[in-house]
């Protein structure tokens, strides 16, 4: 078995911005002396003392005893010349992204470090199969990519370039998991694991804001409280940058030869293109200035106490759904796909089509769906449409239910697969075609979107726990809808759809 580099032996790193501080923290806490390089001094002194502020608050919280975090800041050891490296066995580059920058650095090191150390690219998006390519050694170049913050960001992405040595990709993997941190083994492909599959949850949320589906703050409201997000996706662009964010997608999409999965947003290239970045311009998707209004969530208020509830079938994803809003004995109702029917309403949950579809293909007019929920035993609010055809009562009627059962309704046009179900089926999709494409294991694929982006599920579990053939179903709904290659179905969920097998 593959072990660690040994904790005497020096770590190098190049870059004194954040991700660099960051993982010259983390590698000194771990016992590493840490040899830290710049081209600007400056840099350099600022990473040195946010390193000793930053180690100085673990003491203060107790989270480390003083003797250990002084010794760690000790270790960090600034450096005013690449040669000074010659004695690390592992040296982390965490320089700008451009590869041209990375090749010349790298070509640098090669003729003076040791033969047996280790080059690793912190990059997000780079191949590390270009960055090596011009390298008399390239099996020692392997990515190493960290999340920032480093110091508390557990995943850390071991990406693996075409001629990479697996006993150099085996021993990243055990020095990460030496140093506290959630390593992945991942293959050099855009985007990685993490900035690949992630893509859908900034796409969809912007594609249902272009259709008018519904304010931003609403949507991010509902990908909060029903899909157990930390965060709607435009709250964390702004958080991001939409320079950052759009880079990475515009990147993504031209790596894969104009893939319309990845197709950029024209709402954030206007974005970018006015400055609006987000937190860091002060103005994004919100405005950040002192006096700015938080914008309001839309709830809605027309409601009215049905008179009668009758559930259909029920079914693990939304049993909890049916439970709170069927506060008496009721009677059921066979028809397939049935939540409830309320008065005159018949409430589903979203399968991709939009209600009016749906309304006509059932040839029923007070068609009412509800979005996906993580949880609909504990969701505070859940997104509701309704078809054209329905009349304005009866989906009152329906709102009124929910209302009572207590759960805030947030009203969305009637676009197709809704907000959260249609960003976690593409979420589900874009895992699956990753695993299918040998990027990673689906374990590691998982364990990565939860370690990295703080995904409440791993996205291939979630397929799971919402049904392959449900999910499958979605993504065929969304394709017939819009037309578009862009919500075609990987092929292996196609497999796991038609033979009943799982991901994991």
């Amino acid at each position: 078995m593959t072990q660690a580099i040994q904790t005497s032996a020096v770590v190098g790193v190049i870059g004194a911005g954040a991700m660099g501080a960051g993982i010259a923290q983390v590698a000194a806490l771990a016992g590493h002396t840490v040899l830290l390089y710049d081209l600007d001094s400056k840099a350099l002194d600022k990473a040195r003392a946010g390193i000793a502020a930053n180690v100085q608050r673990l003491i203060d919280k107790k989270k480390l005893d003083e003797p250990t975090g002084h010794r760690a800041i000790d270790r960090v050891r600034i450096i005013t010349s690449l040669a000074d490296l010659r004695t690390a066995s592992l040296v982390i580059e965490a320089v700008a992204e451009r590869l041209d920058v990375k090749r010349a650095l790298f070509g640098e090191l090669e003729g003076m470090v040791a033969s047996e150390c280790i080059l690793a690219t912190n990059t997000s998006s780079i191949s590390i199969t270009a960055i090596a390519a011009p390298l008399m050694h390239p099996s020692r170049v392997v990515g190493m990519h960290f999340f920032n913050p480093a110091p508390l960001m557990a995943l850390v992405e071991v990406v693996h370039g075409l001629a990479t040595s697996a006993a150099v990709a085996q021993t990243v993997y055990a020095t990460s998991a030496a140093w506290g941190k959630t390593p992945v083994h991942a293959k050099s492909t855009p985007g990685f694991i993490v900035n690949r599959v992630a893509r859908p949850f900034y796409a969809e949320g912007l594609r249902v804001l272009n259709e008018q589906g519904a304010d931003a703050a609403s949507i991010d409201a509902v990908m909060r409280d029903s899909g157990g997000f930390r965060m709607g996706p435009f709250e964390l662009m702004d958080l991001i940058g939409h320079d950052v964010n759009f880079a990475v997608t515009q990147s993504v999409f031209e790596a894969y030869f104009n893939d319309p999965r990845f197709t950029p947003s024209l709402i954030q290239r206007e974005l970018v293109n006015a400055g609006f970045l987000g937190r860091k311009s002060g103005r994004g998707i919100y405005d950040y200035a002192a006096d700015a209004v938080k914008p309001a969530t839309c709830i809605e208020t027309n409601t009215r106490s049905p008179s009668k509830i009758v559930l259909g079938e029920s079914v693990p994803l939304y049993e909890c759904l049916q439970a709170r809003i069927a506060c008496a004995s009721v009677d059921r109702n066979d028809m397939p796909g049935l939540i409830a029917q309320i008065d005159d309403a018949f409430l589903f949950i979203t399968d991709g089509r939009t209600a009016t579809e749906r309304a006509h293909a059932l040839g029923i007019d007070n068609i009412v769906l509800i979005d996906l929920a993580l949880d609909y035993g504990n969701a505070p609010s859940v997104a509701l449409t309704r078809a054209r055809q329905c009349c304005a009562d009866a989906y009152a009627a329906v709102v009124g239910a929910l209302t009572q059962a207590g759960y805030a309704v947030v009203p969305l046009k009637d676009i197709a697969g809704m907000a959260v179900m249609r960003t976690v089926a593409m979420l589900v999709n874009e895992a699956a075609d990753a695993v299918n494409q040998g990027v990673c294991t689906s374990a590691d694929l998982d364990l990565a979107m939860e370690k990295g982006v703080n995904y409440p599920l791993g996205p291939l579990a979630w397929g799971e726990r919402i049904g392959i053939g449900r999910i499958h179903d979605v993504l065929v709904h969304l394709a017939a809808h819009y037309g578009e290659d862009r919500y075609r179905a990987s092929p292996l969920f196609s497999a796991l759809r038609y033979s009943g097998q799982r991901f994991h």
